[in-house]
């Protein structure tokens, strides 16, 4: 596949949204999270609760990260100098971040964790992660990840590479950053649920995260690596089921509900079909949750071919009721919209009338 040319964060953050990475600010020229407004950040302050990531808001980093175009062009239009980040959960990534920091050498058993280097193998020159990433995949007779030209690679201003690995059909990966765990191997640090990784073509005051090679586009997560990530408690333990007392919208995305994105009549039709798409909050699989969101799709881009209701407000609301009703399945949830809503705009529909 081609390499990308970046010309601006904002271009950056529109590329990554249109390929399904929710994206989130970043301080310019830094690779950390925008700060949240001053009432998030007071004592006490739950993100549960909050109103902001509902009112389209970049409070709490990562939790923010949106695929939906009209914000993203709103938050990059007033604040031009912000970076780029992506969410990897979200998205469905892993990126395995590989560091060329010069440390000394840990301890034989450090290197690759769970797996003992006997000691007639010389680990003489071992002095980066890409090094200890070459021994794993030679250990396992597979090919080097960071010579990967089939997958997105991106080099670090500090001479590492993030590896990006497309993973939505794997089991759910966490991150090892952040969470006090350990990575895949020395100087090998892993970005999936629960973490972020600064886009490809921003530039912090260490430089660059410049694109490696012809490839943009992240490939499937190889089975091995994904054995290894497993190996090395990275699987995301599952939560135990509960099934929510009710299907009520909570405040924040009543609110969002009756915003002033359409006519009331057409406001109705759509509350119509978004009412079994809700009632699936209540059950956590099997209760036909993508044909009904796909259904409301389909009926919100009848609505707005009619004109009756406006295009980017609606989808952010069907993106705001599939995050209630399936939270962090955003990936999925905005597949199926723009699906269910491209086929919908081929049909105006004008409520009380026919198609």
């Amino acid at each position: 596949m081609e390499s990308r040319t970046y010309t601006s964060p904002a271009d950056v953050a529109q590329w990554c949204a249109a390929a399904g990475w929710p994206v989130h600010p970043l301080v310019p020229h830094q690779k950390t999270p925008v700060a949240s407004c001053a009432a998030c950040r007071l004592p006490g302050h739950r993100t549960s609760d909050c109103p902001c990531l509902a009112e389209g808001r970049w409070c709490h980093g990562l939790l923010a990260a949106t695929t939906n175009r009209a914000r993203v062009t709103d938050w990059w239009d007033s604040q031009p100098g912000f970076g780029v980040g992506v969410a990897c959960g979200p998205a469905g990534l892993v990126v395995l971040d590989v560091d060329a920091h010069a440390q000394a050498l840990p301890q034989r058993h450090e290197v690759l964790p769970g797996i003992a280097i006997h000691e007639t193998i010389d680990l003489t020159g071992l002095s980066t992660g890409y090094h200890s990433l070459a021994l794993l995949a030679a250990l396992r007779g597979q090919p080097d990840p960071a010579l990967d030209d089939l997958t997105l690679r991106v080099r670090t201003p500090s001479g590492g590479l993030h590896i990006w690995y497309d993973a939505t059909s794997a089991p759910r990966l966490r991150s090892s950053v952040g969470r006090g765990g350990r990575g895949l191997a020395w100087q090998v640090d892993v970005r999936a649920v629960g973490g972020y990784i600064v886009a490809p073509g921003m530039r912090t005051r260490n430089g660059s995260y410049e694109h490696v090679g012809e490839c943009s586009r992240p490939a499937v997560l190889p089975d091995w690596l994904r054995e290894e990530l497993e190996r090395t408690g990275h699987l995301e333990k599952p939560r135990e089921s509960r099934t929510r007392p009710s299907a009520r919208i909570d405040p924040a995305l009543a609110a969002v509900l009756s915003a002033g994105w359409g006519s009331e009549a057409a406001r109705k039709t759509l509350e119509t079909v978004l009412e079994p798409v809700l009632a699936c909050a209540t059950t956590a699989s099997g209760a036909g949750f993508s044909d009904k969101l796909n259904r409301a799709a389909f009926t919100a881009g009848g609505l707005c071919a009619a004109g009756v209701a406006e295009p980017a407000r609606v989808q952010q609301l069907l993106e705001e009721v599939a995050e209630y009703v399936r939270p962090g399945q955003h990936r999925r949830s905005a597949q199926i919209i723009s699906s269910g809503f491209t086929a919908g705009s081929q049909r105006p529909l004008i409520p009380g009338g026919r198609r």
